[in-house]
């Protein structure tokens, strides 16, 4: 898969080791090359041990992500997408994988009491390996389990609750799918950012007119030159949707092994035809759906 334009650290998306896919969608290549000259960069080299005084490179991403936050907790209760995951597991850089998804963000009355608990539902798509499994997880709910079966007509009834963080459930997984979706990518990256503002060695730059499977975007790439204990990644792309204005790429590279040699990808995560609003209730996220394989 060719190299996209822009993307990010251990942020978010966590799909369970039942986690899924859906083939065709992701045509997002064709764009990634495409990117026109940066409109705005900023950079910094101070010494990697000290704090920058000056504004820091980073400083206008944040700005973004914590625009972008907000904007998901006033206008985002849900969506539905397409997610396609790249990870790497134990060195080595797995195979796509295609879920169809929705995802209802936490909802809270006006004293702070949950009204509508954080809940993922998923459906692989591809590849072959995967295609049927089913993934339903609502925080506070089943214990605090996943539920999950997989596909295929000899296993497709034999549904299972699995610890989200256990062994099973996080099998070719850098995440759980507690930290599953847009929202826990941003707050994530903020996360990250706010450590990364702490040091220099640190270059920026904005991108717009960027493409994600036909989708205008703003990118945005972060680099650490050089290698440092305090630093996660050594290049990452986020893309912002500018219709959407919410993040629907995310990818990060490793430093490079050798001199000249191509950054490993540490993980790359692409929301792809994502609809908003759509009203999912309990029953959306509720194994007895029927219209769900459970």
């Amino acid at each position: 898969m060719a190299e996209p334009t822009i993307s990010r650290r251990r942020l978010l998306l966590a799909a369970p080791a039942l986690t899924l896919g859906a083939a065709s969608l992701l045509r997002g290549e064709e764009g990634r090359n495409n990117l026109k000259e940066p409109v705005y960069r900023v950079s910094n080299n101070p010494n990697a041990s000290q704090p920058v005084a000056a504004q820091h490179p980073l400083a206008p991403a944040m700005e973004i992500a914590k625009r972008g936050l907000a904007q998901i907790d006033q206008n985002v209760r849900d969506y539905e997408c397409t997610l396609v995951k790249r990870e790497q597991i134990n060195g080595k850089v797995l195979d796509p994988e295609y879920m169809y998804t929705k995802i209802r963000n936490e909802q809270v009355d006006a004293n702070g009491n949950v009204i509508a608990p954080f809940s993922v539902y998923m459906k692989f798509v591809a590849p072959a390996n995967v295609k049927g499994r089913e993934v339903i997880y609502v925080k506070g709910r089943n214990n605090g389990n996943l539920i999950a079966h997989e596909g295929g007509n000899l296993l497709k009834f034999v549904t299972v609750p699995l610890d989200p963080n256990g062994m099973m459930a996080m099998r070719n997984n850098r995440y759980p799918i507690t930290e599953i979706g847009i929202r826990n990518l941003i707050v994530r990256l903020i996360e990250v950012a706010e450590e990364d503002m702490k040091y220099g060695e640190c270059e920026v730059k904005f991108y717009q007119g960027a493409k994600i499977n036909d989708r205008i975007c703003t990118a945005i790439e972060v680099i650490h030159p050089t290698p440092r204990s305090n630093f996660r990644f050594h290049k990452a792309h986020i893309f912002i949707d500018d219709q959407l204005q919410v993040p629907i790429r995310y990818a990060a590279w490793d430093w490079p092994k050798q001199p000249g040699a191509e950054p490993m990808l540490f993980e790359e995560y692409t929301y792809s035809n994502m609809k908003l609003n759509n009203g999912y209730t309990d029953a959306d996220f509720d194994t007895n759906n029927k219209s769900y394989a459970f």
